[in-house]
């Protein structure tokens, strides 16, 4: 497998960029590459369907 580093296609840093800065914009690219959920349709309408988070925890009712 090859190392996130040597990809091609990802954007060159540029000569005044810092570390830190380097070391964000890659766990930006990370997380923007993760698959999305869905958006829309029976899916949006399942979850707006559950248990508000309050109603789950029933040791905090009286």
């Amino acid at each position: 497998m090859s190392d996130p580093e040597d990809d091609p296609t990802r954007p060159t840093a540029t000569p005044e960029e810092s570390p830190v800065q380097r070391a964000l914009r890659l766990k930006t690219a990370r997380i923007e590459a993760r698959p999305k959920p869905p958006r829309g349709g029976k899916f949006q309408r399942e979850q707006a369907a559950r248990v508000a988070s309050g109603r789950s925890k029933p040791w905090m009712k009286k």
